[in-house]
Protein backbone atom coordinates (compact mmCIF):
# COMPACT_ATOMS: atom_id res chain seq x y z
CA UNK A 1 0.00 0.00 0.00
CA UNK A 2 1.36 3.49 -0.74
CA UNK A 3 2.14 6.05 1.34
CA UNK A 4 -0.88 8.67 0.69
CA UNK A 5 -3.10 5.57 0.71
CA UNK A 6 -1.87 4.93 4.41
CA UNK A 7 -2.21 8.37 5.38
CA UNK A 8 -5.86 8.26 3.69
CA UNK A 9 -6.79 5.19 5.41
CA UNK A 10 -5.53 6.30 9.15
CA UNK A 11 -7.65 9.59 8.73
CA UNK A 12 -10.00 7.79 7.82
CA UNK A 13 -10.02 5.51 10.70
CA UNK A 14 -9.47 8.53 13.26
CA UNK A 15 -12.41 10.18 11.51
CA UNK A 16 -14.70 7.43 12.09
CA UNK A 17 -13.00 6.46 15.46
CA UNK A 18 -14.15 10.26 16.69
CA UNK A 19 -17.36 9.95 14.89
CA UNK A 20 -18.00 6.80 17.28
CA UNK A 21 -16.57 8.65 20.54
CA UNK A 22 -18.05 11.86 19.72
CA UNK A 23 -22.32 10.43 20.61
CA UNK A 24 -20.50 8.78 23.96
CA UNK A 25 -18.44 12.11 24.99
CA UNK A 26 -21.88 14.27 24.34
CA UNK A 27 -23.94 11.66 26.32
CA UNK A 28 -21.57 12.02 29.08
CA UNK A 29 -21.64 15.09 29.40
CA UNK A 30 -25.21 16.00 29.19
CA UNK A 31 -26.26 12.76 31.25
CA UNK A 32 -25.90 15.17 34.49
CA UNK A 33 -27.95 18.00 32.77
CA UNK A 34 -31.93 17.84 33.50
CA UNK A 35 -34.31 18.16 30.46
CA UNK A 36 -37.18 20.05 30.24
CA UNK A 37 -39.95 18.86 27.53
CA UNK A 38 -41.03 22.25 26.83
CA UNK A 39 -44.46 22.22 24.44
CA UNK A 40 -44.84 25.15 21.81
CA UNK A 41 -47.86 25.56 19.65
CA UNK A 42 -45.97 27.49 16.68
CA UNK A 43 -42.48 27.42 14.80
CA UNK A 44 -39.08 28.85 15.42
CA UNK A 45 -40.20 32.33 14.24
CA UNK A 46 -43.02 33.24 16.69
CA UNK A 47 -43.08 34.68 20.40
CA UNK A 48 -44.58 31.51 21.20
CA UNK A 49 -40.78 29.78 20.66
CA UNK A 50 -38.56 32.38 20.51
CA UNK A 51 -39.82 33.16 24.61
CA UNK A 52 -38.25 29.99 25.53
CA UNK A 53 -34.89 29.83 23.72
CA UNK A 54 -34.40 33.20 25.63
CA UNK A 55 -35.41 31.69 28.68
CA UNK A 56 -33.12 28.66 28.08
CA UNK A 57 -30.39 30.92 27.61
CA UNK A 58 -31.30 33.17 30.45
CA UNK A 59 -30.95 29.83 32.90
CA UNK A 60 -28.05 28.45 31.48
CA UNK A 61 -26.24 31.63 32.28
CA UNK A 62 -26.86 31.46 35.57
CA UNK A 63 -26.86 27.72 36.20
CA UNK A 64 -24.29 25.99 33.81
CA UNK A 65 -24.71 22.92 32.33
CA UNK A 66 -27.78 22.14 35.00
CA UNK A 67 -30.65 22.07 32.40
CA UNK A 68 -31.50 20.71 28.59
CA UNK A 69 -34.15 22.69 26.91
CA UNK A 70 -36.20 19.93 24.43
CA UNK A 71 -38.49 22.99 23.05
CA UNK A 72 -40.88 20.83 20.67
CA UNK A 73 -42.78 22.83 18.41
CA UNK A 74 -45.93 23.25 16.10
CA UNK A 75 -48.35 22.28 18.37
CA UNK A 76 -46.58 18.32 18.00
CA UNK A 77 -47.68 17.61 21.73
CA UNK A 78 -51.17 18.73 21.13
CA UNK A 79 -53.25 21.66 21.77
CA UNK A 80 -53.43 23.49 25.12
CA UNK A 81 -55.37 21.63 27.12
CA UNK A 82 -53.91 18.32 26.24
CA UNK A 83 -50.71 20.03 27.01
CA UNK A 84 -51.78 21.51 30.55
CA UNK A 85 -52.95 17.50 31.07
CA UNK A 86 -49.64 16.42 29.70
CA UNK A 87 -48.36 18.77 32.12
CA UNK A 88 -50.35 17.42 35.41
CA UNK A 89 -49.56 13.90 34.19
CA UNK A 90 -45.21 14.91 33.90
CA UNK A 91 -44.79 14.22 30.53
CA UNK A 92 -44.57 18.17 30.18
CA UNK A 93 -42.84 20.16 32.16
CA UNK A 94 -43.50 24.01 31.20
CA UNK A 95 -45.42 25.49 28.65
CA UNK A 96 -47.59 28.51 28.02
CA UNK A 97 -50.90 28.63 27.38
CA UNK A 98 -54.27 31.45 27.33
CA UNK A 99 -55.72 31.39 30.57
CA UNK A 100 -58.72 30.92 29.19
CA UNK A 101 -57.65 27.16 28.50
CA UNK A 102 -57.07 26.55 31.94
CA UNK A 103 -59.96 28.07 33.14
CA UNK A 104 -61.72 24.25 33.51
CA UNK A 105 -59.08 23.94 36.57
CA UNK A 106 -59.26 27.64 37.97
CA UNK A 107 -63.01 28.92 36.36
CA UNK A 108 -61.43 32.47 38.76
CA UNK A 109 -58.84 33.13 35.76
CA UNK A 110 -61.96 33.98 33.62
CA UNK A 111 -61.95 37.56 35.26
CA UNK A 112 -58.57 37.69 32.68
CA UNK A 113 -60.65 36.85 30.06
CA UNK A 114 -64.35 38.63 30.92
CA UNK A 115 -65.27 40.71 27.47
CA UNK A 116 -64.71 44.63 26.77
CA UNK A 117 -63.17 44.37 30.52
CA UNK A 118 -59.80 46.10 29.92
CA UNK A 119 -58.62 48.87 28.13
CA UNK A 120 -55.54 48.11 27.25
CA UNK A 121 -52.41 46.00 27.75
CA UNK A 122 -51.11 48.18 30.66
CA UNK A 123 -54.56 48.08 31.98
CA UNK A 124 -54.69 44.19 31.96
CA UNK A 125 -50.34 44.06 33.37
CA UNK A 126 -51.20 46.56 36.73
CA UNK A 127 -54.47 43.54 36.96
CA UNK A 128 -52.16 40.67 36.84
CA UNK A 129 -49.46 42.26 38.96
CA UNK A 130 -51.91 42.98 41.74
CA UNK A 131 -53.96 41.14 44.20
CA UNK A 132 -56.07 39.37 41.52
CA UNK A 133 -52.87 38.20 40.12
CA UNK A 134 -51.62 36.81 43.43
CA UNK A 135 -54.06 35.03 44.40
CA UNK A 136 -54.91 33.20 41.11
CA UNK A 137 -51.10 32.34 41.32
CA UNK A 138 -51.97 30.19 44.28
CA UNK A 139 -54.52 28.54 43.08
CA UNK A 140 -53.10 27.65 39.42
CA UNK A 141 -50.40 25.93 41.98
CA UNK A 142 -53.10 23.73 43.40
CA UNK A 143 -53.86 22.30 40.35
CA UNK A 144 -49.86 21.59 39.42
CA UNK A 145 -49.74 24.62 37.55
CA UNK A 146 -46.39 26.97 38.81
CA UNK A 147 -46.46 30.56 37.57
CA UNK A 148 -43.30 31.67 36.02
CA UNK A 149 -45.39 35.39 34.89
CA UNK A 150 -48.06 36.37 33.04
CA UNK A 151 -47.91 37.03 29.47
CA UNK A 152 -50.39 39.08 26.76
CA UNK A 153 -51.06 37.53 23.58
CA UNK A 154 -52.84 40.76 22.45
CA UNK A 155 -56.66 41.11 21.66
CA UNK A 156 -58.93 38.86 20.60
CA UNK A 157 -60.61 39.94 17.37
CA UNK A 158 -63.75 38.34 15.37
CA UNK A 159 -62.45 35.80 12.41
CA UNK A 160 -65.15 34.97 9.36
CA UNK A 161 -65.50 33.26 5.88
CA UNK A 162 -67.46 36.91 5.33
CA UNK A 163 -67.29 40.22 6.30
CA UNK A 164 -68.88 40.85 9.60
CA UNK A 165 -69.14 44.27 11.41
CA UNK A 166 -72.44 43.81 13.32
CA UNK A 167 -73.24 41.37 15.90
CA UNK A 168 -76.39 40.58 14.08
CA UNK A 169 -74.48 39.35 10.84
CA UNK A 170 -73.18 36.13 13.32
CA UNK A 171 -76.52 34.89 13.67
CA UNK A 172 -76.71 31.21 12.74
CA UNK A 173 -73.27 31.26 12.21
CA UNK A 174 -71.40 28.26 13.91
CA UNK A 175 -68.02 29.55 15.70
CA UNK A 176 -65.16 27.45 16.60
CA UNK A 177 -64.53 28.75 20.57
CA UNK A 178 -61.58 28.08 23.06
CA UNK A 179 -63.54 25.28 25.12
CA UNK A 180 -64.09 27.47 28.05
CA UNK A 181 -67.57 28.06 29.66
CA UNK A 182 -66.80 32.26 29.09
CA UNK A 183 -66.09 31.95 25.18
CA UNK A 184 -69.19 29.57 24.87
CA UNK A 185 -71.57 31.92 26.74
CA UNK A 186 -70.27 34.96 25.05
CA UNK A 187 -71.02 33.85 21.20
CA UNK A 188 -74.16 31.95 22.44
CA UNK A 189 -75.16 35.72 23.09
CA UNK A 190 -74.95 36.89 19.25
CA UNK A 191 -77.13 33.46 18.06
CA UNK A 192 -73.95 31.40 16.95
CA UNK A 193 -73.83 28.30 17.83
CA UNK A 194 -70.66 27.52 19.33
CA UNK A 195 -68.07 24.66 18.78
CA UNK A 196 -65.04 23.86 21.04
CA UNK A 197 -62.61 22.78 18.89
CA UNK A 198 -58.31 22.89 19.63
CA UNK A 199 -56.45 25.41 18.03
CA UNK A 200 -54.21 22.47 16.30
CA UNK A 201 -58.04 21.30 14.59
CA UNK A 202 -59.32 24.96 13.70
CA UNK A 203 -57.84 25.24 9.82
CA UNK A 204 -59.30 21.93 8.99
CA UNK A 205 -62.68 22.80 10.82
CA UNK A 206 -63.06 25.76 9.27
CA UNK A 207 -61.54 24.55 5.87
CA UNK A 208 -64.55 21.66 5.83
CA UNK A 209 -67.48 23.38 7.39
CA UNK A 210 -67.03 22.35 10.71
CA UNK A 211 -66.99 25.91 11.70
CA UNK A 212 -67.97 29.84 10.00
CA UNK A 213 -65.76 31.87 12.29
CA UNK A 214 -63.52 31.88 15.29
CA UNK A 215 -62.01 34.90 16.98
CA UNK A 216 -58.24 34.83 17.43
CA UNK A 217 -55.21 37.13 18.10
CA UNK A 218 -53.31 39.08 15.58
CA UNK A 219 -50.62 36.76 15.85
CA UNK A 220 -51.78 33.55 15.92
CA UNK A 221 -54.14 34.44 13.10
CA UNK A 222 -51.21 34.88 10.65
CA UNK A 223 -49.18 31.97 12.93
CA UNK A 224 -51.34 29.47 11.52
CA UNK A 225 -52.30 31.02 8.12
CA UNK A 226 -55.55 30.66 9.24
CA UNK A 227 -56.50 34.19 6.52
CA UNK A 228 -56.44 31.01 3.47
CA UNK A 229 -59.89 30.09 5.62
CA UNK A 230 -61.55 32.84 7.26
CA UNK A 231 -59.94 36.04 5.11
CA UNK A 232 -62.30 38.74 7.41
CA UNK A 233 -60.65 40.22 10.17
CA UNK A 234 -62.97 42.52 12.54
CA UNK A 235 -61.18 44.12 14.94
CA UNK A 236 -63.82 43.64 17.74
CA UNK A 237 -60.88 43.51 20.38
CA UNK A 238 -63.23 42.04 22.65
CA UNK A 239 -61.00 40.36 24.80
CA UNK A 240 -57.55 40.53 25.59
CA UNK A 241 -56.00 37.14 26.01
CA UNK A 242 -54.05 37.04 28.91
CA UNK A 243 -51.21 33.82 29.27
CA UNK A 244 -49.01 32.23 31.69
CA UNK A 245 -45.66 30.91 31.34
CA UNK A 246 -46.01 28.02 33.58
CA UNK A 247 -43.85 24.85 34.87
CA UNK A 248 -45.26 21.31 35.74
CA UNK A 249 -45.18 20.89 39.61
CA UNK A 250 -44.02 17.91 39.75
CA UNK A 251 -40.65 19.46 37.89
CA UNK A 252 -40.81 22.55 40.42
CA UNK A 253 -40.43 20.43 43.14
CA UNK A 254 -37.40 18.97 41.86
CA UNK A 255 -35.86 22.38 41.92
CA UNK A 256 -33.70 23.56 44.85
CA UNK A 257 -34.04 27.28 46.02
CA UNK A 258 -31.30 29.05 43.92
CA UNK A 259 -32.96 27.49 40.82
CA UNK A 260 -35.98 27.92 41.40
CA UNK A 261 -35.51 31.89 41.97
CA UNK A 262 -32.98 31.67 38.79
CA UNK A 263 -36.53 30.21 36.83
CA UNK A 264 -38.82 33.03 38.36
CA UNK A 265 -36.40 35.50 37.14
CA UNK A 266 -36.05 34.26 34.08
CA UNK A 267 -39.86 33.63 33.10
CA UNK A 268 -40.04 37.35 34.83
CA UNK A 269 -37.34 38.60 32.00
CA UNK A 270 -39.08 36.20 29.21
CA UNK A 271 -42.76 37.74 29.63
CA UNK A 272 -41.28 41.31 29.52
CA UNK A 273 -39.79 40.06 25.83
CA UNK A 274 -42.80 37.56 24.81
CA UNK A 275 -45.24 40.78 25.22
CA UNK A 276 -42.19 42.35 23.11
CA UNK A 277 -42.52 40.40 20.37
CA UNK A 278 -46.26 39.60 20.51
CA UNK A 279 -46.80 43.75 19.35
CA UNK A 280 -43.75 43.16 17.21
CA UNK A 281 -45.12 40.09 15.83
CA UNK A 282 -48.56 41.58 15.35
CA UNK A 283 -47.81 44.21 12.82
CA UNK A 284 -45.75 41.66 10.52
CA UNK A 285 -48.90 39.23 11.04
CA UNK A 286 -51.87 41.88 10.12
CA UNK A 287 -48.78 42.59 6.69
CA UNK A 288 -48.73 39.10 6.21
CA UNK A 289 -52.20 37.98 5.97
CA UNK A 290 -53.34 40.84 3.82
CA UNK A 291 -50.58 39.97 1.56
CA UNK A 292 -52.39 36.77 0.74
CA UNK A 293 -55.81 38.34 0.53
CA UNK A 294 -56.86 38.61 4.01
CA UNK A 295 -58.98 41.86 4.76
CA UNK A 296 -59.21 44.09 8.00
CA UNK A 297 -62.50 45.29 8.94
CA UNK A 298 -63.78 48.08 11.31
CA UNK A 299 -66.22 47.14 13.37
CA UNK A 300 -70.17 48.73 13.42
CA UNK A 301 -72.20 49.83 15.78
CA UNK A 302 -69.88 49.06 18.87
CA UNK A 303 -72.50 49.42 21.63
CA UNK A 304 -74.49 46.92 20.34
CA UNK A 305 -71.13 44.38 20.70
CA UNK A 306 -71.08 45.70 24.15
CA UNK A 307 -74.53 45.00 25.07
CA UNK A 308 -74.00 41.58 23.98
CA UNK A 309 -71.43 40.60 25.78
CA UNK A 310 -72.90 42.31 29.35
CA UNK A 311 -74.67 39.12 30.28
CA UNK A 312 -71.26 37.18 30.84
CA UNK A 313 -70.23 39.71 33.08
CA UNK A 314 -73.48 38.97 34.70
CA UNK A 315 -73.47 35.03 34.91
CA UNK A 316 -69.85 34.66 35.67
CA UNK A 317 -69.94 37.57 38.39
CA UNK A 318 -70.15 34.46 40.97
CA UNK A 319 -67.67 32.54 39.84
CA UNK A 320 -64.55 35.06 39.33
CA UNK A 321 -65.08 36.84 42.59
CA UNK A 322 -68.53 38.87 42.97
CA UNK A 323 -69.53 42.35 40.79
CA UNK A 324 -67.40 44.10 43.30
CA UNK A 325 -64.15 42.56 41.92
CA UNK A 326 -65.15 43.09 38.43
CA UNK A 327 -65.89 46.71 39.13
CA UNK A 328 -62.56 47.11 40.87
CA UNK A 329 -60.75 45.77 37.76
CA UNK A 330 -62.47 47.66 35.52
CA UNK A 331 -61.61 51.05 37.47
CA UNK A 332 -58.12 50.11 38.38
Amino acid sequence: MGNLNRRTLLKTAAATGLAFAAPAYIRAASASATTITVASLLGDDKPETRVWVKISELVEAQLPGQFRFNIVKNGALGGEKEVAEGARLGSVHASLSTVSSLSGWVPDLQILDLPFLFRDAAHVRKTVDGDVGADLRQKLAAQNFVVGDFINYGARHLLTKEPVTRPDQLKGKKIRVIQSPLHTRLWSAFDTTPVGIPITETYNALSTGVADAMDLTKSAYAGFKLYEVVPYMTETGHIWASGVIYYAAGFWGQLNDEQKAVFQDASRQGAAYFNQLIVEDEAKSVEQSLKNGGKVLKPEAFDEWQKGAQGVWQDFSAVVGGVERIRAVQSA
